[in-house]
């Protein structure tokens, strides 16, 4: 069960004791006010897990990756995530990098399957993080590369939503994978239909 930050202010929850967490810093008191000043909140628990594959849909501008490093560094959650090696430029990449970013060569050819869910194995705590659409563009089917490295890592997958109507990040109930790719692919994208990014839903 969560409970409320020092800072006051109900919209951001303290992370359970088993979440891979960064030490308290200025920079994260400056994402939180910056959330506050921009309206932005935090809605739902976050489960008490050292390991889980994190999935935040919509994924409709370069803004949802703005606003959930906010997020992330505000909460103190040491989450991993990938991104093209392209966005990793300086200085922005020693951003990147220093959050907890990965970049991956789109087209050299890269396992990440397995390279993530190997990393689940050689940590004791390990989030990672990806949106499942893979692109900014509307998508009709997700990509289910966080299905098989869930699968692989034998974690629960964790889906995040944004709702930009509300200035809402939402954390909906942990999910278990059944072995059946294309029923649980189906399951997880209705669980975001009442959900509206900044440009589009995932429907």
């Amino acid at each position: 069960m969560s409970t409320i930050a020092d800072t006051g202010a109900a919209e951001f929850p303290r992370l359970p004791p088993q979440v891979p967490k960064f030490a308290p810093s200025l920079t994260g008191r400056l994402c939180r006010w910056a959330l506050r000043v921009c309206g932005w909140r935090i809605a739902g628990e976050f489960p008490n897990l050292p390991k889980l594959v994190l999935i935040a849909a919509p994924h409709s501008s370069n803004w949802d990756g703005i606003w959930g490093i906010l997020v992330k560094v505000a909460l103190r959650l040491d989450m991993h995530f990938i991104g093209k090696r392209e966005a990793f430029f300086w200085p922005l990449g020693a951003v990147l990098r220093s959050v907890g970013g990965i970049p991956i060569d789109r087209h050299g050819g890269h396992d990440v399957v397995g390279l993530v869910s190997n990393q689940f194995s050689t940590h004791d705590r390990f989030w990672f993080g990806l949106a499942p659409e893979g692109t900014r563009k509307k998508v009709t089917k997700w990509k289910s590369g966080f299905w098989h490295i869930a699968r692989a890592a034998q974690v629960p997958i964790l889906p995040v939503y944004f709702h930009y109507p509300e200035k809402t990040i939402g954390v909906l109930p942990l999910f278990h994978t059944t072995g059946n790719l294309e029923v649980d692919m189906a399951k997880l994208r209705e669980l975001y239909i009442p959900y509206q990014g900044r440009n589009h839903g995932t429907v």
